[in-house]
């Protein structure tokens, strides 16, 4: 079974990061100290290959988790600017629906609101959820009672585009937030970071002139690297949020509409 890194704290993992690549450091020193007076010119090949593959495994994941997260950030923008141009062409329509629908959306943009403060369950993800189809059942109750009185009205059509927009744009958003950095790269990752980290202390060791803590502050280096990779990966668990002004805003703009 494949280690689930979403299990644990960001902190945690950090802590645990500098113990385990430290540990790999003091490995690669020690099983030095017995290879000492040996060439070493192969030693050092070897220790440079896996360093510059260290630098693009951490490259490559770096850039998944930045996609990640700009997903992410995009999607909060794009259903903010369905739901409020939903919201406009609601007004559009006869009374009592244009009412009728506002209200509707307002409830819509709260949930999201309010689920979207802090990290959600996957529980209260699937009740916001289930809340949103079950609002989006009654937008589209609105706009069946409207055409059954007069399917010609541009209005109404209008109204049902952004509809259909609002509600795809509901799906793009939980998938991107439901999206992470593949638990096999982050394996991989942390895996080739012990390698590189434990070749950087038997060169050390090797080499008499060669002072020990470059090696430390590459481990702790590489540990700030890992921790902001999986920050990025997460969606509003960490200290990097996408943020949620759009929505912010577009709640703001729906609560100024006149009863």
């Amino acid at each position: 079974m494949m280690f689930d890194f979403d299990r644990y704290d960001l902190l945690t993992i950090f802590v645990v990061s500098v113990g385990v690549i430290f540990a790999a450091s003091e490995i690669g020193r020690r099983y030095g100290v017995f290879a000492r007076g040996r060439g070493r010119d192969n030693d050092a090949t070897l220790e440079a290959a896996v360093l510059g593959l260290l630098a693009l495994m951490i490259s490559f994941t770096f850039s998944m988790a930045l996609t990640l997260f700009e997903a992410r950030r995009d999607a909060v923008l794009n259903e903010a600017n369905a739901i409020g141009t939903t919201a406009l062409r609601a007004r559009l329509l006869p009374a009592p629906h244009d009412a009728r629908a506002v209200k509707l959306l307002r409830d819509y943009v709260q949930i999201r609101l309010d689920l979207y403060r802090r990290a959600p369950s996957a529980r209260e993800l699937d009740a916001a959820i289930d809340q949103s189809n079950a609002i989006q059942t009654s937008l589209w109750q609105e706009v069946k009672a409207v055409e059954a009185v007069d399917k010609g009205m541009v209005p109404t059509g209008l109204f049902i585009q952004t509809l259909n927009e609002m509600i795809d744009n509901q799906e793009k958003r939980v998938t991107a937030y439901r999206n992470r950095v593949p638990d096999i790269a982050l394996v991989a990752l942390y895996a080739i970071a012990f390698i590189a980290v434990a070749f950087a202390g038997f060169g050390a060791e090797l080499d008499s002139r060669r002072s020990r803590l470059p090696v430390y502050l590459t481990g702790m280096i590489v540990c700030t690297v890992l921790l902001l990779i999986q920050d990025l990966g997460r969606p509003d668990a960490g200290l990097i949020w996408a943020g949620q002004q759009p929505m912010i805003d577009t709640a703001a703009s729906i609560a100024a509409f006149p009863d």
